[in-house]
C-alpha cells in the first residue's frame, strides 16, 4: 500500500469548515435541519466565505494564540498565529493542512500539533511568507513532523 502525501496547504474537510455539513460539496444544497445528535450547523453552509483572523487557536496539548491573518489561496492556505506572550509575542505560519476543525461558536481553530511542535517551527518571516521556497520550507517541517508522530 502506497502511503498518501500529505498536503500541507490543503484543508482537510472544507465542507466542514465551511459549516460541518457531512458530505457536503459545492454542488450540493444545505440540509433541511440540524443533523441527527447536534444542535445544527455553527455556521452558514458550504461556500461561505470564512474570516478567522481573531479565532483563537488551540493545539493539541493547550492554546497557542490566535489567527492574525489567513489566507485561502489555491495551493498556499495558511494561517498565521499570533501566539502572544506566549513563545515572546512570535508568530508563526501554521498551513492550512495541520487543522482539525473549526469552531465557529467558540470562535476556535483546532490543529493537530502539540505546542512545542509549534514552537519549534521555521520562525515566521513577513517579507517571505507569500513565496513559495518559504512555504516549502514550512510545509516540509510539517511534513517531517507527521512522519515523528
Amino acid at each position: 500500500m502506497q502511503p498518501s502525501t500529505f498536503n500541507p496547504w490543503d484543508w482537510r474537510d472544507p465542507s466542514a469548515l465551511a459549516g460541518g455539513y457531512s458530505g457536503a460539496n459545492p454542488g450540493s444544497a444545505p440540509p433541511d435541519g440540524p443533523e441527527p445528535g447536534s444542535d445544527g450547523p455553527d455556521a452558514p453552509g458550504p461556500g461561505t466565505p470564512l474570516d478567522l483572523v481573531g479565532y483563537q487557536v488551540e493545539a493539541t496539548d493547550g492554546r497557542i494564540g490566535s489567527v492574525d491573518e489567513a489566507n485561502d489561496d489555491t495551493d498556499a492556505r495558511w494561517l498565521v498565529v499570533d501566539t502572544g506572550p506566549w513563545i515572546f509575542r512570535r508568530k508563526v505560519l501554521l498551513p492550512a493542512g495541520t487543522v482539525t476543525r473549526v469552531d465557529h461558536l467558540d470562535r476556535a481553530v483546532h490543529v493537530d500539533r502539540a505546542r512545542e511542535q509549534v514552537k519549534e517551527s521555521p520562525a515566521f518571516d513577513p517579507d517571505a511568507y507569500g513565496e513559495p521556497g518559504y512555504r516549502e520550507q514550512v510545509g516540509d517541517y510539517y511534513r517531517e513532523t507527521y512522519r515523528q508522530g
